[in-house]
């Protein structure tokens, strides 16, 4: 058999079946070190610079091993990709009978019984919501998968999801009436047979959660685990291994509580008027909290008046429902499952409203129309390590952005990996030739009034350069409307896309449609991004990208590094604004044939000591600080100095 780096090399089957694949070395050295940890049952952490090909550097190891693998990746759109893509392409190069399965959490699934209940129960806020419905109900008498993704015209956030999905809360799991329709438990079924499983982080950090609370697992038992994106792995375990409550759970619970009980006679009115008081209880709660959306600490606001009352009225009517469908369990499997979801929630807000146990962050979050209280773990690195321990597995985890000036410490830090090996295997894009990296001189500090004003004055000469084809990417939501206002202002040339105006995949669409498009993100637009050639030209990025110290989460963070006798700063801060930057930087260079300039406005990046970590953690880019070696790059006249 052809060893991984003959099968990716100018030899073997991807050379011939791949249109412009080319070998490299470095996809070449990953797969060994992947075959490597395989063959070993090993950790292994690996920073894959952009065009590395990663994706092809584990698949090929990971179908020819004869394992049982599960690939976990940071999105449900790179989770299609793998499935749909990239997965069959390999296994068909490679000619192996590998059976794949694709898995993903419950509330991608359509689930009969609530459709049903949905049908049944008639109260729909909106002419939109019943037209979805009955779409939903006929595609739902034909889907071989049930999977939501198929319904891609709907929008992603459609309030008619949480009406025909499930939730660990309302699932009647094998007592269900609908158990041999359920797509959701076919999936899982699949999935147990399959050799390789496709799987997303949120799924496979459930699965380690539920474990932690005695319960079976999600997912099946594996010989190796490959996870992709690895880097957003220690936020998303942060909020799998705490506990959390939101009002829309409760307002599920009442809503479906209506139904169940109107399903079987709905003889006590009682249980109607508790319901429904307990959705209004939810509702008061969340207008006690304020008006402003924020995270916050729980100490902020526990003690005041009309959230005390809110608090003592919520728990008051979720024990109380919970009393009313005592009597009724019996009657139905839904009755008796409303019943066990509102003793639960009782217990749960009882423990979210209540004393701040060790060990964990204690915070609530305010939305446009709900609300969420939190118990975060301070450290999620006992946990996350204690589950890898408890396997006889293989562990890869991967990314373009893991290492900082360098090294894994930080990442593995927070996961409470102490034995792994580390590899870091650079971008074989020429960044010398196909980028530019500029910091303009004199901009102010970002700390001052005006600053992304400033941004955008220094911003717009760079744009004339590239005439358009650019993303501003903004570390706040605050800035990004600030600067479309005043781009707006100015009355540019080039058409504006402003993240929030239309879902992402829509904005990323027409960006590359119009080929000269400016568009402004924040958040999501910072990673997981891919627009190939001229369309994007230039990332300019507005500052260094700092977590927000107003964050609960993060303070509660840096009060306990600091309490050990650690800095805070260099031990957690400046690594994951590394970390950020890396992936915002990411965006610029996609393919061989890319070109493009980097802007980051930030100028503590040259006038601070920690500057040079975010400098040498970044592609070897050719650097400059004058406008004119911009527009030289972009192929633009400078028009010489007038005489004096």
């Amino acid at each position: 058999m052809l060893s991984a780096t003959e099968l990716l090399g100018e030899g073997g089957p991807f050379a011939t079946r791949l249109t412009g694949f080319a070998p490299r070395a470095q996809q070449q050295e990953m797969a060994v070190a992947v075959e490597e940890a395989i063959a070993r049952s090993s950790t292994t952490v690996v920073e894959a610079g952009t065009g590395t090909g990663k994706t092809l550097a584990y698949l090929v190891p990971a179908l020819l091993c004869g394992k049982k693998v599960i690939v976990s990746t940071g999105t449900r759109t790179l989770q299609d990709q793998l499935f749909q893509k990239d997965l069959p392409l390999v296994r068909e190069a490679l000619n192996v009978p590998v059976q794949l399965a694709l898995l993903k959490g419950r509330a991608n699934y359509l689930c009969p019984h609530r459709l049903d209940l949905a049908l049944s129960e008639g109260r729909f806020r909106s002419r939109q919501m019943i037209a979805q419905l009955q779409e939903i109900s006929r595609w739902g008498n034909r889907t071989l998968s049930g999977d939501l993704a198929e319904l891609d015209h709907l929008p992603e956030n459609a309030e008619v999801f949480l009406s025909i999905t499930s939730s660990a809360d309302n699932c009647l799991g094998q007592e269900c009436e609908r158990i041999d329709d359920c797509f959701l438990a076919k999936a899982r079924r699949k999935a147990q047979q399959a050799d390789l499983v496709v799987v997303n982080h949120y799924l496979l950090l459930a699965d380690m959660a539920l474990r932690d609370e005695g319960f079976g697992e999600l997912l099946p038992g594996a010989n190796v685990f490959i996870l992709d994106e690895a880097h957003q792995i220690p936020e998303i375990a942060s909020n799998f291994f705490g506990i959390a409550a939101s009002s829309n759970q409760l307002i599920e619970l009442a809503r479906d509580t209506i139904a169940e009980d109107l399903k079987e006679g709905g003889e006590l009115k009682e249980v109607q008027e508790t319901a429904d008081r307990l959705e209004k209880a939810a509702r008061d709660l969340r207008l006690a909290l304020g008006e402003a959306l924020r995270r916050a600490p729980w100490n902020e606001v526990r003690e005041l008046p009309p959230v005390q009352a809110g608090v003592a009225e919520l728990v008051d009517a979720v024990g109380a429902l919970h009393t009313w469908l005592e009597p009724l369990a019996p009657r139905s499997k839904g009755l008796e499952a409303v019943h066990r979801r509102a003793g639960e929630l009782t217990a749960r807000f009882e423990q979210l409203t209540g004393d701040t146990p060790e060990g964990y962050i204690h915070w609530f979050e305010n939305f446009s129309r709900s609300f969420s209280l939190n118990l975060t773990p301070i450290d999620v690195g006992t946990q996350f390590s204690r589950h890898m321990a408890s396997k006889a597995a293989a562990w890869v985890f991967t990314s373009a952005t893991l290492a900082v000036d360098g090294n894994f410490d930080h990442f593995c830090r927070r996961l409470g990996i102490e034995t792994y090996e580390g590899h870091c295997f650079d971008s074989p894009f020429d960044y010398p030739q196909q980028g530019l990296f500029y910091v303009p001189r004199g901009l102010p500090d970002p700390s001052e009034a005006g600053y992304t004003r400033a941004v955008v004055e220094y911003a717009l000469p760079v744009l004339e350069a590239s005439d358009g084809r650019a993303f501003l990417l903004f570390t706040s939501h605050r800035a990004l409307k600030e600067a479309a206002q005043l781009l707006t202002e100015r009355g540019v040339p080039w058409p504006l896309l402003v993240q929030g105006e239309a879902p992402r995949g829509r904005l990323l669409e027409r960006f590359r449609e119009l080929g000269n498009a400016v568009l402004l993100g924040t958040g999501s637009f910072w990673e997981g991004v891919d627009v190939r050639g001229e369309a994007l030209s230039c990332v300019i990025i507005d500052k260094l990208p700092f977590a927000s110290p107003g964050d609960p989460v993060l303070q509660a963070r840096i009060d306990a590094l600091r309490a050990r006798g650690g800095n805070p700063f260099m031990a957690y801060q400046l690594p994951q604004a590394v970390i950020t930057l890396k992936q915002g930087v990411g965006r610029l260079i996609r393919d061989v044939d890319d070109r493009g300039v980097l802007m980051v406005c930030d100028p503590r990046l040259l006038r601070k000591s920690y500057g040079y970590t975010f400098l040498n953690s970044l592609p070897n880019m050719a650097r400059t600080r004058i406008i004119d070696d911009v527009r030289r790059f972009f192929g633009r006249e400078i028009e010489a100095e007038p005489e004096a």
